[in-house]
């Protein structure tokens, strides 16, 4: 059994369970907020990862930590299969969160019923260099 922090629990529990990418897709909205704003009537997000499990699962996590949710209206899904999304905030800038391919792999080759939490866990405390490439651009 995994020892798990408040932020786990949380995304445990709005989620349903534990996955990689619920947790990753939570690290994707912690980035957006430390660098578009917390507020989060100020940024939009456009998930690439469609509407398939597990990749969807992304979707939750960053709706759980950015803000952009369904329900506002500042988050919408696009049915590219990719494990990237996409802020953009109210000034023009825009940031672009691409999980790397070698966390991809690693996720299709390790995570099984029985792991997805320790592997999640594991993920979730890995820096943003080793999960994510991530491109930014701002309007000036």
């Amino acid at each position: 059994m995994i020892k798990m922090d408040d932020v786990l629990k949380r995304i445990r529990e709005f989620h349903g369970h534990l996955g990689p990418f619920a947790a990753l897709g939570f690290r994707m909205g912690r980035i957006a907020n430390s660098k578009l704003g917390e507020k989060p009537f100020c940024k939009s997000a456009r998930a690439l990862t469609g509407t398939t499990r597990p990749m969807s699962c992304l979707i939750d996590g960053v709706q759980l930590s950015s803000g952009c949710t369904l329900g506002k209206g500042n988050i919408e899904v696009e049915e590219a299969g990719a494990a990237q999304v996409i802020f953009t905030d109210n000034d023009g800038r825009y940031l672009m969160i691409s999980v790397k391919q070698s966390v991809l792999d690693r996720i299709r080759t390790e995570c099984t019923k029985e792991n997805e939490e320790a592997l999640a866990a594991e993920l979730f405390y890995l820096n943003d260099e080793e999960l994510f490439d991530i491109d930014e651009s701002s309007a000036n």
